[in-house]
């Protein structure tokens, strides 16, 4: 491709391409299997696999698959936290030729039935403490196997024995049987399988599905292939010089999410990194697995280094073993970026924090800061592979180096497309006058004659807390559909912990004053239908809402209010 890239000749020894294996996912993680067969591929809470265990294990749930009825294209939603019987699933999915759907499991049951139901998912995996979601809406989804496991189905030893009397207690006993099975009953169903199982996949075949807003807020499954995963895999390592096969990568981004499975999950397991897998955030517990573990690699969104700043009782902590510091699924601000160099440096870091961009229509990362230069409120340099274009919005049309325009970009690692959407597929991927096809990100930025690029803000409305892609119109839709409610808007406020907390305003039909008790039943609808993480923080409500020349809601004006609040309160 002769694109002009200034960067590839002036940065590093990044090289300028790869040679991408035509295989799949599990071929390139048995790969590494081979070659580091005692090295340990993972460690939850304690229990640690090999890399030869965690390949026989995954040839093991692909022959229980195979068993079960489960084929080649087929689909299968995995709705599970970061725990060994994801991981395992979604390679074995992978080894079959089938699609792995995945899904958060925090999400409420209506968008778990959209899920399940458009991905056409012929069986579903989660954890017994998810089961009433699914549970209530069994009659309405169209799977006919649900897989269930616990947490202690990924543990050894003392702590296997010992979680059903501590924080297994709290979960009620499950009655399997018809379309409920057991995790452990479904691997030992497919021992005395003797039929071939595994399958030959490519590079260009349909691997898994994940979930974003697409570039209307609608939520839009997002079509990933082999190629991919595992080209986003080799550009990962090439452009963050400074992987090392048997160190130590703290893998708290979640599997269901774009950076989560292809950076934290499935670049570790093709480079032989040791995955230190945490199925649930939290300050407390984030400090005692830096303390334990000492990873050399961590990798997550901002939000999770501004809680690194806030962890108390750190006093002797040595990270001068790290090797990788990583930020991404939301823009980092240059003040939290000087905070937590300094805070790498007064503990032994040798390193600073590099920040990374990209979007789950392209997996994940595409750019990456240099690993010993930066220029600051840059998102770095394209990944080997991948180029940049900054345009006109609304054209294709390039604009000058420093010049504000949309973000596009093209490489190996783009979409197929949107799940039976074409016509939003269309309009996302553009076939430009070059005769590459480009991903239109919907990104305001700019990039400088150095090749660096710079994030500025979102063409679409968008909410990003907590490194979770919200969009408002979906959140309006939901509070819209409470009898008691005439119209709402949704916003994103600025949080110094979430990065943006969000707020609905709310109007009530007929002037209705909000009650406590009217207060209380929106907030039921909405905890009901609204995924944990996109619930709003506030509801306030009002008579009227500001209105654009044109009649629409002014959501910009409301923003405008929330900010002049928060800087009167720090007056």
């Amino acid at each position: 491709m002769n694109l002009n890239a200034p960067w590839l000749e002036h940065y590093g020894n990044i090289p300028k391409n790869l040679q991408y294996p035509d295989c799949s996912m599990s071929d390139l993680v048995f790969q590494t299997a081979r070659k580091y067969p005692d090295t340990a591929a993972y460690d939850f809470f304690g229990s640690r696999a090999s890399y030869a265990e965690f390949a026989g294990k995954i040839d093991e749930c692909a022959r229980a698959l195979a068993a079960a009825g489960i084929k080649a294209d087929d689909r299968v939603t995995i709705c599970m936290p970061n725990v060994p019987q994801a991981v395992i699933m979604f390679y074995a999915l992978n080894r079959i030729g089938a699609v792995a759907n995945m899904v958060h499991p925090l999400s409420a049951e209506e968008e778990i039935v959209f899920y399940v139901n458009s991905s056409s998912s012929v069986a579903a995996l989660t954890l017994d403490q998810f089961y009433p979601k699914f549970e209530a809406i069994m009659d309405r989804i169209c799977i006919k196997t649900l897989l269930i496991t616990g947490i202690d189905d990924g543990l050894k030893g003392i702590k296997k024995l010992a979680y059903p009397m501590t924080l297994g207690r709290k979960i009620r006993r499950i009655k399997t049987g018809g379309k409920v099975i057991r995790w452990l009953d479904f691997i030992k169903n497919g021992r005395n399988y003797d039929t071939q199982y595994s399958v030959t996949r490519i590079g260009d075949d349909l691997a898994a599905i994940l979930y974003s807003g697409g570039t209307t807020g609608k939520t839009k499954g997002i079509l990933l292939t082999n190629l991919n995963f595992n080209a986003l895999a080799m550009q990962t390592v090439a452009a963050s010089n400074c992987i090392v096969p048997g160190h130590i990568m703290l893998s708290i981004m979640p599997v269901f999410h774009g950076f989560g499975l292809g950076v934290c999950i499935h670049t570790a397991f093709t480079s032989g990194i040791t995955c230190i897998l945490v199925p649930q955030f939290s300050v407390a517990s984030y400090a005692e697995l830096l303390k334990k573990y000492r990873p050399h690699y961590i990798a997550g969104v901002p939000t999770l280094f501004e809680a690194l700043l806030r962890i108390e009782k750190l006093d002797g902590l040595d990270m001068s073993q790290l090797e990788g510091v990583f930020s991404g699924g939301d823009s980092l601000s240059v003040e939290l970026k000087r905070k937590v160099d300094a805070f790498l440096e007064a503990h032994g870091a040798k390193i600073q924090i590099r920040e990374g961009y990209g979007l789950t229509e392209s997996v994940t990362a595409n750019c990456l800061t240099p690993k010993d230069f930066h220029k600051e409120g840059s998102i770095g340099i394209p990944y080997p592979d991948m180029y940049f274009k900054i345009v006109r919005p609304g054209t294709q049309e390039a604009v000058p180096y420093g010049e504000l325009g949309e973000i596009c970009l093209t490489g190996p690692t783009l979409m197929k497309g949107y799940a039976d959407n074409p016509e939003e597929t269309a309009q996302t991927l553009q076939t430009h006058p070059d005769g590459h096809v480009w991903l239109h990100t919907g990104d305001l930025g700019a990039m400088d004659e150095d090749g660096f690029l710079y994030f500025r803000q979102r063409i679409k409305r968008m909410i990003i807390s907590s490194g979770y892609s919200v969009y408002p119109s979906q959140i309006e839709n939901v509070i819209n559909a409470h009898e008691k409610v005439l119209t709402s808007c949704v916003i994103g406020v600025p949080d110094p912990y979430r990065m943006q907390k969000i707020k609905a305003f709310v109007v009530l039909r007929d002037g209705a004053e909000a009650t406590d008790e009217i207060n209380e039943a929106i907030l039921e609808h909405c905890r009901k239908n609204i995924a944990k993480y996109a619930m709003p923080c506030e509801f306030e409500y009002r008579a009227a809402l500001p209105k654009t020349l044109v009649g629409k809601v002014a959501y910009l004006e409301l923003e405008k209010e929330e900010e002049e609040k928060l800087r009167a309160a720090g007056e």
